[in-house]
Parts: C-alpha cells; sequence; structure tokens
C-alpha cells in the first residue's frame, strides 16, 4: 500500500489532507520519500545545462518540495495538536534530519550559483515585481543560511542546526509534559469558592477525562489558570495553581528546560558569529521591519516606563482594596488578576462575572464570521465529509459574496492531553496560482476548558480577544492573493505577521458586534448597552498589567540573544535582567524562560517577541483609519485593508505596503492613546 501521506491530496475543494489515514508509523517514510523527491528535484535544477533564468531555476525550486510540504504540514499538525508518546519518538529523530536536509538545499554550492545569477539579472529579465521579490527573496534566505561559507564553516552551521532543532523539540515536550502531567486537584465545596458554576462544570469535566469523579481539576493551561486566579476567594489555592503554571519546566527533573536554554542560547550565538553577524539578535532582526535590535529596543524601552508606573498605581487601587477586606500582606503575583477584577468592579461597576454570561464561544465564532463578511466579503458555512483529525474539529467552506470558492477553515478549541497550550493558526495549503489556480486552507486552534454536556462554553473576555488575535492570522491566509506560496498569506515578517491579527481584535468590542453576537447562555437577552459602555469605559483598565507582562518577555528574549561573551543561566538572567529594569515585584514575565515556546520550542520567534508591540503599532493605527472614518465597517477603509495589508502576502515591502494602505508611516502615537499611557515628549533641539 502506498503512504496515503506520499499521495497527492483528494476529494472536495482541490483536495484536503487525508487526517483520516495518518497512523504515527506513516511519518518517518513519508518525510524521508519527500525529502528524496526535493533533492531529485534540485539535481535536475543543477544539471540543466541551459543558462539559469527564473523559469528553469526559481519556479522549478518552487514547487520541487510539493510532496515533502504535503507530508510536513499533516506532520505539524501532530507536532502541536496530536503529540502522543510514539508520535514524540518520531519527532526527536526526524527533527535534526529535517535540519540536515534543510541546510543539504542552501548550501549546494552549484545551486546558489544558478540563484546568483538570476538574481543580478532580476531587473533587466523582464520579471513581474512579484517575480523580482521571490528571486530577492529565495537568494536572501540563502545567504542568510550561509549559502556563501567556505566548507568548514558550512559544515559547523549545520551541526549547530541539527542540535538546535533536537533541543528545541525536547524543550516544547518538556513544556508539554509539565502541562499535561502537573495540574491542581480540587478536593471538596470548600476548594471552588468564588467559581462560577460554569467554572466548577468545566472544572469537574477537567477531573472526569482524568478519571478522578467527585473532584475537580484546573488544567495547566492559560486559559483555565487565568479565570481561577481571577475568581477563586483562596488564596492558598491560587497560590498553588500559579505556582504550577509559573513553574513549568522549572522543576529541577528530567523535564527541566534550564540547561537547554543555555546550550540554545549558545548555539544560536555561534551561529550568528559564523554568519558574520555581532549576535543572533542582530540576524534574525536584520530582515524585519525593525531591521536592527536597537530599533526594536528602543520601541520598548520607549513604552515600559509608563507601563510600570502604571503597574505602580493599578498595585496601590489593588491594595486598598485588599486592606480592606483584611489582607495587609502585599499584593503577590498569584493576588494580581484576583483584586485586579475587585477594583475594575469598582472603578467602572464591571465584573468579569458579569460578562461570562454573554460571551459563549459558539457565539463569538458566529461574530468572528460576522466580521469577516461585513470587512473582507467573505462568508462562512459548515460543511461534512472532510476527514479530521480528532472529533472536536469542524471544518467551514468560505465563499465570497459572488458564491466563488476561497478557502477551508478548520477550528479546534478544545484543550486535551497531547495539545500543545495556547492558541494559534497554522495553514495546512497556501493559496497560490503558478500550478493552477490552488485555495488555502487554514486552522483555528484553541485551549478551552470543555464545559458539561449540553451547557455552553463561557469564556473570559481576554480568551475572547485572542480568538479574534487568531482569526485575524486565518484571515490574513484566506484573503491571500498571490501568484508564488513562498510569498502567500502570512508568509511575511515576523514583525509585520501580527498587524491583522491585533487589527482584528478591535472589533470584538464594536457595538454591533457586542449587541448581535454577546447573548445570555441562559436567556438569549442581548448584552445591555449599559454594560457595553462599561466595557467601553473599562477598555484602558490593567493595561499597566498587560503592557509590563508582555514588554518584560520581550525584553529579556532580546537582551538574553544579544549575549555573545558568556553563556546565559536562565534562573539568573532572569533575576539580573529583571532587576535591572525595575520589573514590579508584584507579577511575573508572561512566558518565563523555561516554559517559553515562543522563543525555545523553535526559532520562529527568537529575538523576534518584540514584534507582536512593533506590530501593534501599526494595527492601533490602522484601526484609527477605521475611527476617522466614523465607521467600524467602513466599506473604502476596509477594502484599502484588504487590498495593501491582507492580501498582498510577501511580494512587496510590508513599509510600502502599510503606507499604501494608510498613506503615511505610523507612529507611536496611536499606540499610547489605545492604551491610555501618556506619549512620550519629544526631545527638543
Amino acid at each position: 500500500m502506498q503512504n496515503p501521506l506520499v499521495k497527492p491530496w483528494t476529494g472536495p475543494f482541490g483536495g484536503v489532507p487525508p487526517f483520516d489515514q495518518v497512523k504515527v508509523e506513516y511519518f518517518k517514510p513519508a518525510l524521508e520519500i519527500g525529502m528524496a523527491e526535493q533533492l531529485a528535484a534540485i539535481a535536475r535544477i543543477v544539471a540543466n545545462p541551459d543558462p539559469p533564468t527564473f523559469q528553469n531555476t526559481i519556479r522549478e525550486l518552487e514547487r520541487s518540495g510539493r510532496t515533502l510540504d504535503r507530508v510536513a504540514r499533516v506532520y505539524g499538525v501532530w507536532s502541536s495538536a496530536m503529540s502522543t508518546d510514539d508520535f514524540q519518538k518520531v519527532e526527536q529523530e526526524m527533527a535534526p534530519r529535517l535540519a540536515a536536509f534543510a541546510d543539504q538545499i542552501v548550501q549546494n554550492p552549484k545551486l546558489f550559483e544558478r540563484i546568483e545569477a538570476v538574481y543580478e539579472k532580476r531587473a533587466s529579465s523582464g520579471l513581474t515585481p512579484e517575480e523580482q521579490r521571490l528571486v530577492w527573496l529565495v537568494r536572501t534566505n540563502f545567504v542568510r543560511a550561509g549559502a556563501k561559507l567556505d566548507a568548514a564553516a558550512k559544515k559547523r552551521v549545520a551541526e549547530i542546526n541539527q542540535r538546535l532543532a533536537t533541543l528545541t523539540t525536547q524543550f516544547s515536550q518538556n513544556v508539554l509534559g509539565d502541562e499535561n502531567e502537573r495540574f491542581t486537584v480540587l478536593e471538596k465545596e470548600g476548594d471552588l469558592a468564588g467559581l462560577s458554576d460554569a467554572l466548577k462544570s468545566a472544572f469537574a469535566a477537567a477531573a472526569a477525562e482524568k478519571k478522578l469523579a467527585g473532584k475537580w481539576v484546573v488544567p495547566n493551561t492559560r486559559s483555565a489558570v487565568e479565570p481561577f486566579l481571577t475568581f477563586s476567594s483562596r488564596r492558598d489555592l491560587r497560590k498553588k495553581v500559579w505556582q504550577e503554571f509559573v513553574s513549568r519546566g522549572d522543576h529541577g527533573d528530567a523535564r527541566d528546560n534550564k540547561a537547554l536554554i543555555t546550550e540554545i542560547l549558545a548555539l544560536r550565538a555561534e551561529r550568528a558569529k559564523l554568519l558574520g553577524y555581532p549576535s543572533h539578535a542582530h540576524w534574525r532582526v536584520e530582515d524585519s521591519m525593525a531591521k536592527t535590535p536597537e530599533a526594536a529596543m528602543d520601541l520598548m524601552l520607549k513604552v515600559w516606563p509608563a507601563a510600570v508606573a502604571r503597574v505602580r498605581e493599578e498595585v496601590a487601587d489593588m491594595q486598598k482594596v485588599a486592606a480592606r477586606e483584611g489582607q495587609k500582606d502585599p499584593i503577590e503575583p498569584w493576588d494580581y488578576r484576583y483584586y485586579q477584577e475587585k477594583v475594575r468592579k469598582q472603578k467602572y461597576d464591571l465584573d468579569e462575572n458579569e460578562l461570562k454570561p454573554y460571551l459563549q464561544l459558539e457565539k463569538l465564532r458566529e461574530a468572528m464570521f460576522f466580521v469577516a463578511g461585513k470587512l473582507f466579503d467573505l462568508h462562512f458555512a459548515p460543511v461534512t465529509g472532510v476527514a479530521v483529525y480528532h472529533p472536536d474539529v469542524t471544518v467551514y467552506e468560505v465563499k465570497d459574496g459572488a458564491g466563488k470558492h476561497v478557502g477551508l477553515w478548520y477550528f479546534d478549541p478544545y484543550a486535551r492531553p497531547a495539545k500543545q497550550s495556547g492558541a494559534w493558526m497554522n495553514a495546512y495549503r497556501d493559496q497560490e496560482r503558478f500550478d493552477g489556480d490552488i485555495s488555502t486552507i487554514v486552522s483555528n486552534n484553541a485551549n478551552f476548558v470543555k464545559a458539561a454536556p449540553g451547557q455552553p462554553v463561557l469564556i473570559g473576555w481576554d480568551d475572547a480577544d485572542t480568538m479574534f488575535h487568531e482569526f485575524g492570522h486565518a484571515l490574513h491566509g484566506l484573503c491571500s492573493n498571490v501568484t508564488y506560496p513562498s510569498l502567500s498569506g502570512t508568509s511575511v515578517v515576523r514583525d509585520f505577521v501580527e498587524l491583522p491579527s491585533q487589527v482584528l481584535e478591535h472589533w470584538l468590542s464594536v457595538p454591533e458586534v457586542l449587541k448581535t453576537f454577546a447573548l445570555h447562555y441562559q436567556t438569549g437577552a442581548p448584552m445591555p448597552e449599559a454594560l457595553q459602555k462599561k466595557i467601553e469605559q473599562a477598555s484602558r483598565f490593567n493595561q499597566g498589567f498587560a503592557t509590563v507582562e508582555y514588554l518584560a518577555s520581550g525584553l529579556m528574549d532580546m537582551k538574553a540573544h544579544l549575549v555573545t561573551d558568556r553563556p546565559v543561566e536562565a534562573a539568573a538572567f532572569e533575576k539580573e535582567t529583571l532587576g535591572a529594569l525595575g520589573m514590579p515585584r508584584e507579577m511575573v514575565m508572561r512566558h518565563r524562560f523555561p516554559h517559553f515556546l515562543h522563543i525555545f520550542g523553535g526559532d520562529g520567534y527568537s529575538a523576534g517577541y518584540y514584534s507582536y508591540l512593533w506590530a501593534d503599532t501599526l494595527s492601533a493605527d490602522a484601526f484609527e483609519a477605521f475611527l476617522e472614518a466614523k465607521n467600524p465597517f467602513d466599506p473604502e477603509v476596509a477594502a484599502r485593508l484588504k487590498k495593501h495589508v491582507f492580501s498582498v502576502g510577501n511580494t512587496v515591502d510590508p513599509a510600502e505596503a502599510y503606507r499604501a494602505f494608510r498613506g503615511r508611516d505610523a507612529g507611536i502615537g496611536a499606540l499610547m492613546r489605545e492604551r491610555g499611557f501618556p506619549e512620550p515628549k519629544k526631545a527638543s533641539k
């Protein structure tokens, strides 16, 4: 029998992933077949006796890895959402082999000679702007990966890449292990003090899944931990749940990640030096909008003082409430969300428990579809008969206003063992039209705790915001309108890719959206206007906490990747760096190093976590275009946003794309206004 992972996808919508045919034992041979096919295709490109052209070199390179790409997309789903013990063994073996394979291509001197020849003549070869951009991108990626190095340096870079692949895979698996196997059991009714019926029900369901009938379990994931910390009146249990969550990967046991972090950072620094850069941060940021680590740091440090000052105000407010309730001790990190919620109730008469009954997971999904229709004329309808990898997953067809098929959207919302925590977007297939008109397949993934049978899943405002964020990434993929897959959808620089996701968050609180989809789960009544008004008035509440929590992680990431002269010991570096920054003692980083998957579970966001703030300067400014038009669904502004930001992929420079949408560059003003921070004073001449 032919391995089903290797075959071209069949079925409706131009073919769909064969999720129903996957067996873990298929992955290794399928990846090996895909790698062999691509190397054979590369050999044919190199052996071509004709002079190098865009047609016989770049286009052929673009189509050379079709089989491997299909296999790798399914492999990636198992890595993030179905990471069972047997799969993890395959991943440990294949991660370094896949890294070595990638280096085999970029270090092929004859292939690079052909790419360089096409690059040198790109402006005089009659290529379209998109083709010229693709040539530039391919050549840039090869050079940045070491194509110009001598043989000894190439060999060492390849060794480093293989070792890093092993280490980052182990890091991710360690975090997943701590999330699966370390959780908090609530033994008796008294342990539930302060929790809503919906939370109690969800934690009971989580306990039942773990065969702990009659008890309650707080899973060790953000979407479970944060509501518990917000509402539980049991300070002792808040501390226990908080410690379990912030200590993932940091227990001094077989799954402790601190030694891995030291080695990962050292290897990245060594690789950067071999590639001719002062540090890993310089190498990583060079091909972003920021261009230099200094520019990224400058933005973060402009915002940091205002955010820390706001935290001081927030803590003072909370300390007063705590004192009135008899807690004389200083606010601790496990108290922050609990007392912040009480302050919000006091200042704005807004209670998260008052919001939650209106925030049903399914209704929010409908709200996202509504926004996609109003902004981009994209319309979603459920489909059946499409294979999924887990019963939790649902599939929707996406069409434009004329009824033309645009793509598929898969939704996987629930937490479960073997699924990494957090929320993310995947593309199972990129939009393209260079080998025929191929539509995209995207997915959104979350980790909500399932409700009891027959009950709706009620989520917090932050989780609803995250849903819109990840759906923004999905829309970025669905709006893509390019020729070549390497330039498609979300294949853009790291500090631009978060613009579509972060700008979409703004539509969650639009009155028309809340009025239509924020419906009480028991009565069906829409959220009252008075409650909507409270949300608007409280929109800048707690921005100190949210900004410092994020920025601490961003600054730590960048500073660690600028170190080149000594080993970085995670615990000491965290203490020393946050101390120098003046990190408020009442809180911790959003992602402590031992579980910071963005930067140590792979290379993607390393020295790049700053990108959320960079993109937020753009997204805050972008939404102000709708405010200026006095209509959050203004068709002219929406059309410009789709044309210049959501649909162009990487076919144009992102700074040019943003200027084409907005007519100018974005400053920091909109970001500071949105967060309620004073704008930094301009230096006098």
